[in-house]
């Protein structure tokens, strides 16, 4: 299950480059149900996605690079290019509620921005989007102050919705 919340960006972090970046292609077999491949640096996937927009099932399955290349060749609309960072989130700020029911859980959580820039025709969109374990964290997480608009209940900016836009 991926269970995730997407923002658009007011600011980039000042030091960007001192976090991994991958350099992500996908596109898209089929927007319902969700059938995309990907190739993320020297790696590839089939992935499926299932309905909904913060929390769906999501199954990966490895390509080799040749099967990569084969269905790139019969996918529909625009192949989307990214650069995607992933930065760790030191401390993660949540609803005043939710901290005092969740108690010392939320001190064990790791959670990361993954922030894609994405590449023309989209640029200059830049979305982070941040996982979750469950859909209670999910809501309770107060967006960090560099985030801008709260675009997960979007279906606009799902990368599927994206690869069929003119």
């Amino acid at each position: 299950m991926e269970i995730e919340r997407k923002f658009t960006v007011r600011t980039l972090p000042v030091n960007l480059s001192s976090y991994p970046c991958r350099i992500i292609e996908q596109a898209y077999l089929n927007t319902d149900p969700v059938v995309r491949i990907r190739r993320e640096d020297n790696s590839y996937y089939l992935t499926y996605k299932g309905k909904g927009l913060l929390a769906r099932e999501e199954y990966n399955l490895p390509l080799n690079e040749a099967s990569y290349y084969h269905l790139r060749e019969k996918a529909d609309g625009n192949i989307i290019s990214k650069k995607r960072y992933v930065i760790p989130i030191e401390h993660p700020q949540f609803n005043p509620t939710y901290v005092s029911s969740a108690g010392n859980l939320i001190d064990q959580l790791s959670l990361c921005v993954e922030l894609d820039i994405f590449e023309p025709p989209f640029a200059p969109l830049i979305i982070a989007e941040v996982e979750f374990p469950d859909k209670e964290t999910a809501e309770a997480f107060l967006p960090l102050d560099w985030f801008s608009q709260d675009v997960t209940n979007d279906p606009a900016y799902h990368n599927s919705n994206l690869s069929k836009a003119r």
